[in-house]
């Protein structure tokens, strides 16, 4: 029996302990020992025993017991994966409560959006130089959240003139809306004015850099959710379409890196994040695709998100219009130059491919091949596909959210390291702060306003923004204007 502090151990608990040492494989005794000694350092009664020496040369290791740090560590990553899906359920049902809402709650989600993280951002460097902030700077702050309003006005009026040069019914606040540029003139001259008013002589280097960084927080702000209003009321599925792509390539690339990373690929990913993974970055790219792909065409059968709108309605109403072509399905052929690269027996594999033949040596004489016809020669492969056009933008918009959205993590991941914080805020349980959660979006909405001007709406000349440019021609200009339109 074993002894420890003098005290001696009961001969059923002896009993008992033998009856578990005697699990171990007989056939191995270093199996048989380890397991002993495994047994006795778990236990806070037991003194260690020696390891013993084994004569077999085949001896198999048996797993090591998990320490309680270990076990700890692993219990706190279950737990904050739980409630880091909690909350991400929570923001996700908010998020749809709030489409459903109506545009003008969208706009003024990302309107409270704007200045928490705004905010999340200046305090960083804030609470670095704190003391010398207080003590030698006036009005520092001040002149910050200055320069945030001057920025979110000057951006924001001219949306909202294009919204009522856009709708009729408020054309009579167009001669108030006409003033907008010279407000927003006269609040930048008034915090520049302050700012330079403020500096301290000793200090005008630092108050220079604190300035600078200032600035690059609208940039990364506002700069970059410039034309994210243009985004909601041309459609909110040019909005929702994006963030459900950002938030897609989160979490794929997050569950393929812990399942896939560095199996593949050793070679580190990114220097400024060094658990992101190679195989989490490619992973995340390709579901991001097949989701993008299915999901527009899903969203498209809705009014709601695909209408654009004028309104500015508090209380949501039905959405009507008609809707664009590309919210319509159409049959489109796949390039049939593509095939020519292939070999001919992978593509008769294919399903709904057909090969087309000509008849006689004729090229302009084609059709379907049909089996044994002596006088009809392969031609080419056609395939046609039954796909809304919307889709075909979607793998476009999936290729950004995956190939440069992520690089605005990696920039806030370096913003982060270069001030030694984990997280920007601690507002959203198991995710951080809002920066934490929206540093891809905000690229990612700058570049879906670019895609849908340049591919998607090539102007954006409407009846209502017309008569509104009439109105401010001359009575010379109104008859030669209605002298065109009616020869044309």
């Amino acid at each position: 029996s074993l002894r420890r502090r003098g005290r001696r151990i009961p001969e059923e608990e002896d009993d008992q302990e033998q009856a578990s040492f005697s699990e171990v494989d007989n056939d191995h005794p270093a199996d048989k020992s380890a397991g002993i000694q495994s047994f006795l350092s778990d236990s806070s009664d037991y003194p260690l025993l020696p390891p013993t020496s084994s004569s077999s040369s085949s001896t198999i290791n048996p797993r090591p017991m998990m320490s309680p740090s270990s076990i700890r560590k692993d219990e706190s990553r279950v737990r904050k994966i739980i409630t880091r899906i909690i909350s991400g359920v929570i923001m996700i049902s908010l998020f749809i409560g709030i489409i459903l809402s109506g545009h003008v709650y969208v706009c003024a989600l990302v309107f409270v959006l704007e200045i928490l993280l705004f905010r999340e951002l200046v305090t960083v460097r804030y609470h670095c130089n704190f003391d010398r902030i207080e003590q030698t700077i006036p009005l520092f702050r001040t002149t910050q959240w200055m320069w945030f309003f001057v920025a979110i006005f000057y951006t924001y009026s001219e949306f909202a003139v294009e919204m009522i040069k856009n709708n009729t019914k408020l054309h009579d606040l167009l001669e108030y809306a006409q003033l907008a540029p010279m407000l927003a003139f006269s609040l930048y001259t008034g915090t520049f004015v302050l700012t330079i008013a403020t500096m301290q002589t000793g200090h005008i280097r630092f108050q220079l850099n604190q300035l600078c960084w200032t600035i690059v927080v609208l940039c990364l702000t506002v700069g970059q959710l410039k034309y994210i209003m243009h985004n909601i009321y041309n459609g909110l599925i040019w909005f929702t379409l994006p963030i459900l792509l950002v938030i897609t390539n989160d979490i794929m690339a997050y569950f393929s890196g812990i399942t896939f990373g560095r199996k593949f690929i050793h070679r580190q990913f990114i220097e400024l994040s060094p658990n992101k993974t190679w195989e989490g970055f490619i992973g995340g790219g390709i579901f991001t695709l097949i989701v993008g792909f299915y999901l527009s065409r899903f969203l498209a059968k809705f009014t709601w998100m695909t209408c654009a709108t004028n309104q500015f309605a508090l209380f949501p109403e039905k959405l009507e219009c008609e809707v664009e072509n590309i919210f319509h399905e159409a049959t489109t052929f796949f390039p049939s130059q593509v095939f020519d690269l292939c070999p001919h027996a992978l593509i008769r594999l294919l399903p709904n491919v057909v090969e087309i033949c000509s008849v006689g040596g004729n090229t302009d004489n084609v059709t379907a091949c049909v089996s044994g016809a002596m006088d009809q020669k392969h031609h080419h492969y056609e395939l046609a596909l039954s796909i809304v056009p919307i889709q075909f933008h979607a793998i476009s918009l999936s290729l950004f959210a995956s190939l440069v959205s992520p690089f605005g993590g990696f920039l806030a991941s370096a913003i982060k390291r270069a001030y030694g914080i984990k997280d920007f805020d601690s507002l959203i349980p198991g995710h951080g702060g809002l920066m934490d959660r929206f540093d891809c979006q905000l690229i990612m909405a700058l570049g879906t306003w670019v895609h849908y001007n340049t591919f998607v709406k090539t102007t954006t000349v409407s009846v209502a923004k017309m008569l509104y440019m009439y109105k401010l021609l001359g009575d010379d200009e109104r008859r030669q204007f209605l002298e065109k339109i009616s020869k044309a």
